[in-house]
């Protein structure tokens, strides 16, 4: 195992279509960048597509033969989940890696289009139901991938089956529900690669998290008047989105990945460094969650993977 992996350890990426969520900001503008970077065909799919365009126009000025298409994806709103996928089924056959990084943290009580609560239907939700949707072309890609990116506050999170979208509220605080959420990219992950393993699909599961890096999630942390104070602090414990990005990119792309892994820094804590095998908190895991979680999804999302 390569304990100082970096982008120069990536393999060429030639001939390779990837699906990046969130790709036009923090760390998964990185990851795009980095793909890009070696020659793959990436689809940054975002909220906005005018950012979007504009995060694209960056990366050319960088790299002149990047292949970046942008493509709308609220994960907010499930019907643009099911527009994304078909526009996306238009134009291509084999989807290679596909990148469920998009998330939003720490937010106030709120719900999505569809009546899902907002953290966890972004974090989570939408992106099982991408998947499942994204399954046929998954199936025909020989080596496929799915990653997911969750967080060291999977820590904190704890499932509770009998309110799991903090009904009108109920129990809710940001902190609950985010650190539920990012367990359940665990969970997600997990039952994703038992489904692979059953239905003999050539493709693999894997899990990251970024360590403490320095992007636009941490906006709702504090007052707004706070901020300008805070985030000097942050500067001390954070790395810059560039290393953040290192372990979904490794996740995304090392041939030596096997399924179920879950990679993270390996500095102190997992809070910095470069990206490493990791172990999710055995105390938040339960086996049992997993596919009880995966038929509360199909059952919430309206989506059945085939």
């Amino acid at each position: 195992m390569n304990n100082k992996w970096t982008l120069n350890d990536m393999p060429s990426l030639k001939g390779k279509t990837m699906i990046v969520t969130g790709g036009n900001s923090g760390l998964g503008y990185e990851a795009v960048k980095a793909f890009a970077s070696k020659g793959a065909r990436v689809i940054m799919a975002c909220r906005s597509t005018s950012r979007g365009e504009v995060a694209k126009k960056q990366i050319i000025n960088e790299f002149k033969t990047a292949d970046i298409i942008v493509m709308n994806l609220d994960l907010n709103d499930l019907s643009s989940v099911k527009a994304f996928v078909e526009e996306f089924k238009k134009n291509h056959q084999q989807l290679h890696v596909l990148l469920n990084n998009a998330g939003i943290m720490m937010t106030p009580y709120g719900k999505s289009k569809d009546g899902i609560e907002s953290q966890q239907a972004t974090n989570h939700f939408a992106h099982f139901a991408l998947t499942g949707l994204l399954m046929d072309i998954i199936r025909k890609t020989p080596k496929a991938r799915v990653v997911n990116v969750s967080s060291i506050a999977h820590r904190q999170g704890k499932m509770n089956f009998s309110n799991l979208l903090y009904d009108k509220g109920t129990d809710y605080s940001p902190m609950k529900a985010y650190g539920r959420s990012k367990l359940e990219n665990l969970l997600f992950t997990y039952q994703l690669q038992s489904y692979f393993e059953e239905q003999k699909i050539d493709a693999i599961a894997v899990v990251a998290h970024p360590g403490v890096s320095n992007t636009n999630l941490f906006n709702n942390m504090g007052a707004k008047w706070l901020m300008p104070i805070l985030k000097p602090l942050f500067g001390m414990f954070v790395q810059p989105a560039s290393m953040g990005a290192l372990p979904e990119i490794r996740a995304s792309v090392d041939t030596a990945v096997n399924g179920g892994e879950f990679y993270g820094p390996n500095g102190r804590k997992e809070m910095k460094g470069y990206p490493v095998v990791v172990q999710p908190d055995k105390a938040t895991f339960i086996e049992t969650d997993a596919p009880k979680l995966w038929k509360f999804s199909e059952e919430i999302t309206g989506v059945k993977f085939n």
